[in-house]
């Protein structure tokens, strides 16, 4: 299965096989996929441009065919990311254009994907002495170059600690905040959070008995 944000709707690609099991989401929109490429961009530009259908499975049974086909389509742009957790038990969290975001940046030519994770998570919020442990999950997020054409940022995304410090916002990246925070905070009524997001603290929370952390 392979997840693609699109704006704050999702478009999901499955194996055919689940969709008969029943393992999709209940308010998803299902739809065959029959191999005609063209067919995904049309699916790409209504999740795109209206909030009409939130959820989109399309499913096959050749469903690794399916990814490969949905890739070529696009630019894929390599990123690293960490969800921090200090001695409070308390997550690192940014505040970027009025959203809360976890900190994560584009991956530099030849540079290792753990590397580009901790490096990104200490530019973004002046935090040092990381501890990198496992990965928790990769993510797919759609998103317009400066050309406008479309490309697919893919975020791998690692658990880690350090301790509890003063943390400085990267102000060039339009930062504005740094904050720990617990990790209810993600489900606080008043706060601007992507979907994203969410999914990848409650994948963090799921996995935090084996991600191997040590504070």
């Amino acid at each position: 299965m392979y997840k693609i944000y699109i704006n704050e709707n999702i478009l999901e690609l499955k194996d055919a096989e689940d969709i008969e099991k029943g393992k999709h989401a209940d308010n998803a929109m299902l739809a065959p996929y029959g191999g005609k490429k063209k067919l995904l961009l049309s699916y790409v530009d209504m999740l795109e441009k209206s909030n009409k259908f939130r959820h989109v499975v399309l499913y096959d049974r050749k469903v690794k065919q399916l990814w490969k086909d949905f890739k070529s389509l696009f630019e894929i742009i390599e990123a690293g990311g960490g969800v921090v957790r200090n001695e409070k038990n308390e997550i690192l969290f940014i505040y970027r254009k009025g959203v809360w975001d976890l900190p994560k940046g584009k991956k530099e030519k030849n540079e290792k994907k753990r590397v580009t994770a901790v490096r990104e998570v200490e530019e973004e919020t002046g935090i040092s002495n990381v501890s990198i442990h496992k990965k928790i999950v990769v993510s797919y997020h759609m998103f317009r170059l400066k050309s406008a054409k479309r490309a697919i940022k893919k975020t791998h995304w690692y658990a880690m600690s350090a301790a509890n410090q003063v943390l400085i916002p990267q102000a060039k990246e339009h930062i504005t905040k740094a904050s720990w925070k617990k990790s209810e905070f993600i489900y606080k009524s008043d706060v601007v959070i992507y979907n994203s997001i969410v999914n990848i603290v409650e994948e963090y929370m799921r996995k935090e008995d084996v991600l191997g952390i040590k504070l």
